[in-house]
Protein backbone atom coordinates (compact mmCIF):
# COMPACT_ATOMS: atom_id res chain seq x y z
CA UNK A 1 0.00 0.00 0.00
CA UNK A 2 1.03 3.60 -1.03
CA UNK A 3 1.72 6.09 1.84
CA UNK A 4 -2.28 7.80 2.69
CA UNK A 5 -3.23 10.97 1.50
CA UNK A 6 -3.43 12.12 5.11
CA UNK A 7 -0.04 10.79 6.28
CA UNK A 8 1.71 13.74 8.16
CA UNK A 9 4.73 12.35 6.74
CA UNK A 10 3.98 12.69 3.60
CA UNK A 11 2.64 16.43 4.10
CA UNK A 12 6.66 17.44 5.59
CA UNK A 13 7.76 16.00 2.49
CA UNK A 14 9.10 19.13 1.29
CA UNK A 15 10.36 20.40 4.31
CA UNK A 16 14.08 19.65 4.53
CA UNK A 17 16.36 17.73 1.69
CA UNK A 18 16.51 14.81 3.06
CA UNK A 19 13.15 14.02 4.23
CA UNK A 20 12.25 14.30 0.24
CA UNK A 21 14.64 11.46 -0.34
CA UNK A 22 13.69 9.55 2.76
CA UNK A 23 9.78 10.02 1.70
CA UNK A 24 10.29 9.15 -1.98
CA UNK A 25 12.10 5.95 -0.91
CA UNK A 26 9.19 5.04 1.27
CA UNK A 27 7.14 5.10 -1.55
CA UNK A 28 8.98 3.26 -3.75
CA UNK A 29 7.15 -0.28 -2.71
CA UNK A 30 3.95 0.98 -3.29
CA UNK A 31 4.43 2.76 -6.66
CA UNK A 32 6.02 -0.28 -8.24
CA UNK A 33 3.13 -2.37 -6.81
CA UNK A 34 0.32 -0.07 -8.31
CA UNK A 35 2.53 0.14 -11.65
CA UNK A 36 2.46 -3.39 -11.63
CA UNK A 37 -1.64 -2.84 -11.85
CA UNK A 38 -1.62 -0.64 -14.21
CA UNK A 39 0.75 -2.59 -16.51
CA UNK A 40 -0.97 -5.91 -16.21
CA UNK A 41 -3.75 -4.09 -18.19
CA UNK A 42 -3.47 -4.40 -22.12
CA UNK A 43 -4.63 -1.13 -23.05
CA UNK A 44 -3.81 -0.81 -26.45
CA UNK A 45 -5.73 1.71 -28.23
CA UNK A 46 -5.58 0.36 -31.91
CA UNK A 47 -8.11 -0.75 -34.10
CA UNK A 48 -8.81 -4.17 -33.87
CA UNK A 49 -8.27 -4.51 -29.82
CA UNK A 50 -11.27 -4.63 -27.13
CA UNK A 51 -11.64 -1.01 -25.47
CA UNK A 52 -12.57 -2.70 -22.65
CA UNK A 53 -9.00 -2.65 -21.02
CA UNK A 54 -8.13 0.94 -22.16
CA UNK A 55 -11.14 1.73 -20.28
CA UNK A 56 -10.25 -0.61 -17.16
CA UNK A 57 -6.42 1.43 -16.96
CA UNK A 58 -8.76 4.65 -17.10
CA UNK A 59 -10.42 3.25 -14.09
CA UNK A 60 -7.56 2.55 -12.33
CA UNK A 61 -6.37 5.70 -12.70
CA UNK A 62 -9.06 7.93 -12.18
CA UNK A 63 -8.84 5.98 -8.37
CA UNK A 64 -5.46 6.42 -7.84
CA UNK A 65 -6.02 10.07 -8.39
CA UNK A 66 -8.44 10.07 -5.84
CA UNK A 67 -6.63 8.18 -3.39
CA UNK A 68 -3.89 10.49 -3.67
CA UNK A 69 -6.48 13.75 -3.07
CA UNK A 70 -7.37 14.72 -6.47
CA UNK A 71 -11.03 15.34 -6.12
CA UNK A 72 -11.25 17.62 -9.25
CA UNK A 73 -11.19 14.75 -11.34
CA UNK A 74 -13.00 15.07 -15.27
CA UNK A 75 -12.99 13.02 -18.55
CA UNK A 76 -12.96 14.82 -21.61
CA UNK A 77 -14.42 12.39 -24.81
CA UNK A 78 -13.90 13.35 -28.16
CA UNK A 79 -14.72 11.35 -31.58
CA UNK A 80 -13.08 8.14 -31.98
CA UNK A 81 -10.68 9.00 -29.40
CA UNK A 82 -10.54 6.60 -25.71
CA UNK A 83 -11.18 8.94 -22.66
CA UNK A 84 -8.59 11.76 -21.14
CA UNK A 85 -8.83 11.76 -18.05
CA UNK A 86 -8.38 15.38 -16.10
CA UNK A 87 -7.73 16.64 -12.61
CA UNK A 88 -6.12 19.76 -10.86
CA UNK A 89 -5.53 20.77 -7.33
CA UNK A 90 -5.55 24.11 -6.56
CA UNK A 91 -2.46 25.96 -5.79
CA UNK A 92 -1.65 26.45 -2.33
CA UNK A 93 -0.89 30.08 -2.48
CA UNK A 94 -2.55 32.75 -4.68
CA UNK A 95 1.45 33.44 -5.83
CA UNK A 96 2.26 29.92 -6.09
CA UNK A 97 2.60 28.59 -10.01
CA UNK A 98 0.94 25.59 -11.64
CA UNK A 99 1.87 22.71 -13.15
CA UNK A 100 0.41 20.60 -16.25
CA UNK A 101 1.33 17.19 -15.99
CA UNK A 102 0.80 14.76 -18.73
CA UNK A 103 0.84 11.36 -19.44
CA UNK A 104 -0.66 8.55 -21.93
CA UNK A 105 -2.31 5.13 -20.63
CA UNK A 106 -2.53 3.53 -24.19
CA UNK A 107 0.38 1.40 -24.99
CA UNK A 108 1.54 -0.50 -28.16
CA UNK A 109 0.45 -3.88 -29.10
CA UNK A 110 3.22 -6.28 -27.76
CA UNK A 111 3.94 -8.00 -31.07
CA UNK A 112 5.02 -11.29 -31.86
CA UNK A 113 5.05 -12.54 -28.41
CA UNK A 114 7.78 -15.16 -28.52
CA UNK A 115 10.25 -12.73 -28.90
CA UNK A 116 9.22 -12.04 -24.91
CA UNK A 117 11.14 -13.67 -21.92
CA UNK A 118 7.73 -13.91 -19.75
CA UNK A 119 4.47 -12.93 -20.90
CA UNK A 120 4.03 -9.11 -22.09
CA UNK A 121 0.98 -8.29 -19.53
CA UNK A 122 1.72 -10.04 -17.09
CA UNK A 123 4.89 -7.78 -15.09
CA UNK A 124 7.47 -9.69 -14.28
CA UNK A 125 10.74 -8.62 -11.76
CA UNK A 126 14.24 -8.45 -13.65
CA UNK A 127 17.24 -7.37 -12.27
CA UNK A 128 17.31 -4.16 -11.38
CA UNK A 129 13.26 -4.03 -12.73
CA UNK A 130 10.21 -4.74 -14.46
CA UNK A 131 9.52 -6.21 -17.40
CA UNK A 132 5.96 -5.60 -19.68
CA UNK A 133 4.61 -3.99 -22.52
CA UNK A 134 3.87 -0.24 -21.36
CA UNK A 135 5.71 -0.22 -18.56
CA UNK A 136 8.28 2.32 -19.71
CA UNK A 137 6.25 3.46 -22.23
CA UNK A 138 4.05 5.50 -20.70
CA UNK A 139 3.03 4.31 -17.63
CA UNK A 140 5.88 3.86 -15.15
CA UNK A 141 5.97 7.84 -16.04
CA UNK A 142 1.94 7.91 -14.79
CA UNK A 143 3.41 6.16 -11.76
CA UNK A 144 5.71 9.58 -11.29
CA UNK A 145 3.04 11.81 -11.71
CA UNK A 146 1.16 9.95 -8.95
CA UNK A 147 4.29 9.20 -6.77
CA UNK A 148 5.24 13.24 -6.80
CA UNK A 149 1.83 14.27 -5.44
CA UNK A 150 1.92 11.04 -2.69
CA UNK A 151 5.35 12.81 -1.43
CA UNK A 152 3.26 15.34 -0.38
CA UNK A 153 0.64 13.96 0.54
CA UNK A 154 -1.50 14.82 -2.18
CA UNK A 155 -0.88 18.78 -1.11
CA UNK A 156 2.25 19.81 -3.45
CA UNK A 157 3.41 23.36 -3.71
CA UNK A 158 2.39 24.17 -6.73
CA UNK A 159 -1.38 23.97 -8.11
CA UNK A 160 -1.62 20.96 -10.70
CA UNK A 161 -3.54 20.20 -13.82
CA UNK A 162 -3.73 16.67 -14.94
CA UNK A 163 -3.98 15.28 -18.44
CA UNK A 164 -3.73 11.75 -18.92
CA UNK A 165 -4.30 10.56 -22.55
CA UNK A 166 -5.44 6.94 -23.71
CA UNK A 167 -4.19 7.01 -27.37
CA UNK A 168 -1.13 8.27 -27.86
CA UNK A 169 0.59 5.67 -29.25
CA UNK A 170 -2.28 5.35 -32.06
CA UNK A 171 -2.84 8.84 -32.32
CA UNK A 172 -6.05 10.90 -32.23
CA UNK A 173 -8.19 14.50 -32.56
CA UNK A 174 -6.85 15.15 -28.96
CA UNK A 175 -3.32 16.23 -30.73
CA UNK A 176 -4.80 19.34 -32.29
CA UNK A 177 -7.53 19.94 -29.65
CA UNK A 178 -5.56 21.81 -26.98
CA UNK A 179 -5.50 25.85 -29.10
CA UNK A 180 -9.64 24.97 -28.74
CA UNK A 181 -9.72 24.72 -25.61
CA UNK A 182 -6.87 26.64 -24.20
CA UNK A 183 -8.43 27.62 -20.51
CA UNK A 184 -8.39 23.47 -19.89
CA UNK A 185 -4.71 23.32 -20.07
CA UNK A 186 -3.61 26.67 -18.56
CA UNK A 187 -0.77 26.83 -16.25
CA UNK A 188 3.26 27.94 -15.37
CA UNK A 189 4.84 25.00 -16.75
CA UNK A 190 4.57 21.36 -17.49
CA UNK A 191 6.16 18.24 -17.24
CA UNK A 192 5.32 16.09 -20.54
CA UNK A 193 6.45 12.77 -19.12
CA UNK A 194 6.65 10.76 -22.16
CA UNK A 195 10.13 10.75 -22.28
CA UNK A 196 13.53 10.04 -20.15
CA UNK A 197 16.96 9.72 -19.72
CA UNK A 198 19.69 9.39 -23.16
CA UNK A 199 21.27 6.61 -20.57
CA UNK A 200 20.22 4.99 -17.37
CA UNK A 201 21.71 7.32 -14.54
CA UNK A 202 22.64 10.56 -16.88
CA UNK A 203 19.57 12.81 -15.89
CA UNK A 204 18.33 14.27 -19.55
CA UNK A 205 16.01 16.87 -20.44
CA UNK A 206 14.64 16.05 -24.15
CA UNK A 207 14.52 20.03 -25.35
CA UNK A 208 13.90 19.23 -29.10
CA UNK A 209 11.92 16.82 -31.47
CA UNK A 210 11.95 16.92 -34.98
CA UNK A 211 8.51 17.42 -36.98
CA UNK A 212 7.84 14.98 -39.74
CA UNK A 213 6.03 14.66 -42.97
CA UNK A 214 4.85 12.24 -45.55
CA UNK A 215 5.63 12.22 -49.54
CA UNK A 216 3.97 9.86 -51.67
CA UNK A 217 5.97 8.80 -55.20
CA UNK A 218 4.82 6.88 -58.17
CA UNK A 219 5.67 6.21 -61.62
CA UNK A 220 3.37 4.55 -64.26
CA UNK A 221 5.11 3.59 -67.20
CA UNK A 222 3.05 0.98 -69.46
CA UNK A 223 -0.37 0.08 -69.69
CA UNK A 224 0.04 -3.58 -67.90
CA UNK A 225 3.23 -5.74 -67.53
CA UNK A 226 5.27 -6.95 -70.63
CA UNK A 227 7.29 -9.72 -71.32
CA UNK A 228 11.23 -8.91 -70.19
CA UNK A 229 13.04 -11.32 -72.29
CA UNK A 230 10.51 -9.25 -75.19
CA UNK A 231 10.56 -5.92 -74.37
CA UNK A 232 12.81 -5.22 -71.83
CA UNK A 233 15.99 -2.99 -73.15
CA UNK A 234 13.50 -0.62 -74.26
CA UNK A 235 10.54 -0.84 -72.45
CA UNK A 236 10.44 1.72 -69.64
CA UNK A 237 10.07 0.13 -66.54
CA UNK A 238 8.64 1.73 -63.64
CA UNK A 239 10.73 0.45 -61.17
CA UNK A 240 13.93 1.08 -62.52
CA UNK A 241 12.80 4.75 -62.91
CA UNK A 242 11.32 5.29 -59.38
CA UNK A 243 14.71 3.58 -58.08
CA UNK A 244 17.08 6.23 -59.84
CA UNK A 245 15.00 8.55 -58.39
CA UNK A 246 14.74 7.87 -54.66
CA UNK A 247 18.44 7.48 -55.58
CA UNK A 248 18.94 10.72 -55.57
CA UNK A 249 17.72 12.13 -52.29
CA UNK A 250 21.13 10.99 -50.51
CA UNK A 251 24.63 12.04 -51.83
CA UNK A 252 27.86 9.28 -52.15
CA UNK A 253 28.11 9.49 -47.61
CA UNK A 254 24.23 9.00 -47.03
CA UNK A 255 23.66 12.81 -46.32
CA UNK A 256 20.38 13.74 -47.39
CA UNK A 257 20.69 15.85 -51.03
CA UNK A 258 17.64 17.49 -50.87
CA UNK A 259 18.00 21.62 -51.56
CA UNK A 260 15.85 24.00 -48.73
CA UNK A 261 15.91 21.14 -45.50
CA UNK A 262 17.61 22.61 -42.47
CA UNK A 263 20.93 20.94 -40.60
CA UNK A 264 22.67 22.53 -38.13
CA UNK A 265 25.63 20.89 -35.45
CA UNK A 266 23.90 19.64 -32.67
CA UNK A 267 25.58 20.76 -29.68
CA UNK A 268 24.14 18.88 -26.64
CA UNK A 269 24.60 15.62 -25.43
CA UNK A 270 24.20 12.52 -27.76
CA UNK A 271 24.86 9.04 -27.67
CA UNK A 272 27.91 7.28 -28.99
CA UNK A 273 28.17 5.19 -32.03
CA UNK A 274 28.23 1.69 -30.44
CA UNK A 275 25.31 3.05 -28.13
CA UNK A 276 23.98 4.10 -31.08
CA UNK A 277 24.39 0.73 -32.65
CA UNK A 278 23.08 -1.25 -29.98
CA UNK A 279 19.72 0.43 -29.94
CA UNK A 280 19.21 -0.34 -33.77
CA UNK A 281 21.02 -3.94 -33.64
CA UNK A 282 23.50 -2.46 -36.31
CA UNK A 283 26.32 -5.10 -37.04
CA UNK A 284 29.70 -3.74 -35.98
CA UNK A 285 30.67 -4.36 -39.71
CA UNK A 286 27.80 -2.42 -41.23
CA UNK A 287 28.84 0.96 -41.30
CA UNK A 288 26.50 4.18 -40.40
CA UNK A 289 25.09 6.36 -43.17
CA UNK A 290 25.45 9.74 -42.92
CA UNK A 291 28.77 12.55 -42.20
CA UNK A 292 28.97 15.08 -39.39
CA UNK A 293 27.88 13.98 -35.67
CA UNK A 294 25.31 11.46 -34.77
CA UNK A 295 23.37 13.80 -33.56
CA UNK A 296 23.18 16.51 -36.46
CA UNK A 297 22.12 12.88 -38.02
CA UNK A 298 19.30 12.14 -35.94
CA UNK A 299 18.49 15.29 -34.30
CA UNK A 300 19.25 18.88 -36.14
CA UNK A 301 19.19 17.68 -39.13
CA UNK A 302 17.02 15.54 -41.86
CA UNK A 303 16.57 12.41 -42.40
CA UNK A 304 14.65 10.74 -45.49
CA UNK A 305 13.22 7.34 -45.32
CA UNK A 306 11.40 5.41 -47.72
CA UNK A 307 8.64 3.44 -45.03
CA UNK A 308 6.94 1.78 -47.99
CA UNK A 309 7.13 0.15 -51.82
CA UNK A 310 4.62 -0.62 -53.95
CA UNK A 311 6.47 -3.20 -56.40
CA UNK A 312 6.01 -7.37 -57.49
CA UNK A 313 6.99 -9.26 -54.58
CA UNK A 314 10.39 -11.52 -55.28
CA UNK A 315 8.03 -14.55 -54.33
CA UNK A 316 5.58 -14.03 -56.93
CA UNK A 317 7.77 -12.33 -59.59
CA UNK A 318 6.82 -12.91 -63.07
CA UNK A 319 9.89 -12.29 -66.22
CA UNK A 320 8.20 -8.76 -67.00
CA UNK A 321 8.80 -5.77 -67.51
CA UNK A 322 7.00 -3.51 -64.40
CA UNK A 323 3.99 -1.06 -65.36
CA UNK A 324 3.75 0.65 -61.98
CA UNK A 325 5.80 1.27 -58.80
CA UNK A 326 5.20 3.67 -55.90
CA UNK A 327 7.16 4.33 -52.69
CA UNK A 328 6.00 6.05 -49.59
CA UNK A 329 8.90 8.82 -48.03
CA UNK A 330 9.14 9.38 -44.29
CA UNK A 331 10.79 12.89 -43.61
CA UNK A 332 12.15 14.11 -40.41
CA UNK A 333 13.29 18.02 -40.19
CA UNK A 334 14.93 20.41 -38.07
CA UNK A 335 12.78 21.29 -35.18
CA UNK A 336 12.71 24.63 -36.03
CA UNK A 337 12.03 23.95 -39.61
CA UNK A 338 7.87 24.03 -40.66
CA UNK A 339 7.45 20.88 -42.07
CA UNK A 340 5.47 22.07 -44.92
CA UNK A 341 8.29 24.37 -46.13
CA UNK A 342 10.18 20.66 -45.80
CA UNK A 343 8.00 18.60 -47.28
CA UNK A 344 7.71 21.18 -50.33
CA UNK A 345 10.89 20.86 -50.76
CA UNK A 346 11.09 17.34 -51.29
CA UNK A 347 8.11 17.54 -53.18
CA UNK A 348 9.96 20.11 -56.09
CA UNK A 349 13.10 18.07 -55.82
CA UNK A 350 11.41 14.89 -56.61
CA UNK A 351 8.59 16.85 -59.21
CA UNK A 352 11.95 18.14 -61.43
CA UNK A 353 12.98 15.08 -61.80
CA UNK A 354 12.80 12.91 -65.44
CA UNK A 355 14.50 9.62 -64.79
CA UNK A 356 15.05 8.14 -68.02
CA UNK A 357 12.96 11.29 -69.33
CA UNK A 358 9.57 9.89 -67.01
CA UNK A 359 8.10 12.79 -65.11
CA UNK A 360 7.09 11.14 -61.87
CA UNK A 361 3.54 11.91 -59.88
CA UNK A 362 4.51 13.32 -56.30
CA UNK A 363 1.89 13.69 -53.56
CA UNK A 364 2.25 15.21 -49.70
CA UNK A 365 1.17 13.70 -47.15
CA UNK A 366 0.39 14.43 -43.33
CA UNK A 367 3.06 16.80 -42.06
CA UNK A 368 3.86 17.48 -38.29
CA UNK A 369 6.03 20.45 -36.57
CA UNK A 370 8.81 19.63 -33.95
CA UNK A 371 9.62 21.71 -31.17
CA UNK A 372 12.57 23.25 -29.51
CA UNK A 373 12.20 24.39 -26.36
CA UNK A 374 13.49 28.10 -24.63
CA UNK A 375 16.08 26.53 -21.71
CA UNK A 376 16.64 29.51 -19.72
CA UNK A 377 13.37 30.18 -17.55
CA UNK A 378 12.92 29.56 -13.94
CA UNK A 379 10.91 26.16 -14.80
CA UNK A 380 13.85 25.09 -16.50
CA UNK A 381 16.31 26.69 -13.78
CA UNK A 382 14.04 24.82 -11.30
CA UNK A 383 14.07 21.59 -13.14
CA UNK A 384 18.11 21.51 -13.32
CA UNK A 385 18.59 21.60 -9.94
CA UNK A 386 15.68 18.89 -9.02
CA UNK A 387 17.49 16.77 -11.76
CA UNK A 388 20.70 17.63 -10.05
CA UNK A 389 19.62 16.10 -6.87
CA UNK A 390 17.88 13.22 -8.10
CA UNK A 391 21.15 11.81 -9.92
CA UNK A 392 23.70 13.52 -8.44
CA UNK A 393 25.17 14.72 -11.38
CA UNK A 394 24.42 17.84 -13.89
CA UNK A 395 21.27 17.61 -16.15
CA UNK A 396 22.04 16.87 -20.02
CA UNK A 397 20.26 18.30 -23.04
CA UNK A 398 19.30 16.12 -25.96
CA UNK A 399 16.50 15.48 -28.30
CA UNK A 400 14.59 12.74 -29.79
CA UNK A 401 14.03 12.31 -33.77
CA UNK A 402 10.57 10.64 -32.96
CA UNK A 403 7.57 13.49 -32.72
CA UNK A 404 5.17 13.97 -30.00
CA UNK A 405 2.51 15.82 -31.75
CA UNK A 406 0.96 16.70 -28.77
CA UNK A 407 3.59 19.22 -27.42
CA UNK A 408 2.94 21.98 -30.40
CA UNK A 409 -0.66 21.96 -29.42
CA UNK A 410 0.05 22.17 -25.77
CA UNK A 411 2.34 25.34 -27.16
CA UNK A 412 0.07 26.98 -29.11
CA UNK A 413 -2.40 26.63 -26.20
CA UNK A 414 -0.44 28.00 -23.51
CA UNK A 415 2.49 30.02 -25.64
CA UNK A 416 4.19 31.28 -22.50
CA UNK A 417 4.22 28.21 -20.28
CA UNK A 418 7.47 26.37 -20.28
CA UNK A 419 7.54 22.83 -21.35
CA UNK A 420 9.73 20.29 -19.66
CA UNK A 421 9.88 16.58 -20.74
CA UNK A 422 12.00 13.96 -19.00
CA UNK A 423 10.67 10.96 -17.12
CA UNK A 424 11.49 7.62 -15.74
CA UNK A 425 12.29 5.77 -19.85
CA UNK A 426 15.88 5.58 -20.94
CA UNK A 427 16.72 4.91 -23.93
CA UNK A 428 17.80 1.20 -23.50
CA UNK A 429 14.19 0.52 -22.16
CA UNK A 430 13.05 -1.37 -25.34
CA UNK A 431 10.02 0.47 -25.81
CA UNK A 432 7.72 -0.46 -28.67
CA UNK A 433 9.94 -3.64 -28.61
CA UNK A 434 9.95 -7.06 -27.59
CA UNK A 435 10.62 -7.01 -23.29
CA UNK A 436 10.11 -3.53 -22.57
CA UNK A 437 11.32 -3.15 -19.23
CA UNK A 438 11.89 0.13 -16.50
CA UNK A 439 14.65 -0.17 -14.13
CA UNK A 440 13.77 0.95 -10.48
CA UNK A 441 16.37 3.17 -10.50
CA UNK A 442 15.21 5.56 -13.58
CA UNK A 443 11.85 5.19 -12.05
CA UNK A 444 12.85 6.51 -8.36
CA UNK A 445 15.48 9.45 -10.09
CA UNK A 446 12.35 10.30 -11.99
CA UNK A 447 10.31 10.41 -8.90
CA UNK A 448 12.16 11.84 -6.85
CA UNK A 449 13.19 14.89 -9.83
CA UNK A 450 9.12 15.74 -10.31
CA UNK A 451 8.73 15.98 -6.35
CA UNK A 452 11.67 18.03 -5.74
CA UNK A 453 11.20 20.24 -8.75
CA UNK A 454 7.76 21.02 -6.94
CA UNK A 455 9.36 22.60 -4.15
CA UNK A 456 12.12 24.34 -6.04
CA UNK A 457 10.01 25.85 -8.69
CA UNK A 458 7.68 26.81 -6.28
CA UNK A 459 10.20 28.63 -4.07
CA UNK A 460 11.88 29.93 -7.23
CA UNK A 461 8.04 31.36 -8.45
CA UNK A 462 7.57 33.11 -5.19
CA UNK A 463 10.85 34.87 -4.80
CA UNK A 464 9.85 36.31 -7.87
CA UNK A 465 12.62 34.95 -10.85
CA UNK A 466 8.69 34.31 -13.20
CA UNK A 467 7.88 37.51 -13.13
Amino acid sequence: MHQDAHDPHARRAGSAPAVLETTVDALMDGVCADLKRLAAIPSIAFPGFSPEPVLQARDLLVALLRDVGVADIGELNLADTAPVITGSLPPPTPEAPTVLLYGHYDVQPPGDERLWDSPPFEPTDIEGGIRARGIADDKANLMVHLGALRAYGGRPPVGIKIVFEGQEEYGSVFDDYPPTDPDLFACDAMIIADTGNIRPGTPTLTTALRGAAEVFVEVRTLGAAVHSGEYGGAAPDALLVLVKALATLHDLHGDVAVEGLRREPWHGTTLTDDEFRELAGIPRDTPLIGSGGLGERLWSGPAITVIGLDAPPVDRAASAVVPFARAKLNLRVHPRQDPKEAQAALVRHLQRLRPYGIPLTVVPGDAGPGYEAATDGPAYRAARTALRRAWGSDPVHSATGGSIPLVNGLAQAVPDAEILLFGAEDNLCGLHGPNERVLLSELRGALLAEAAFFAEYAATFRAGDAR
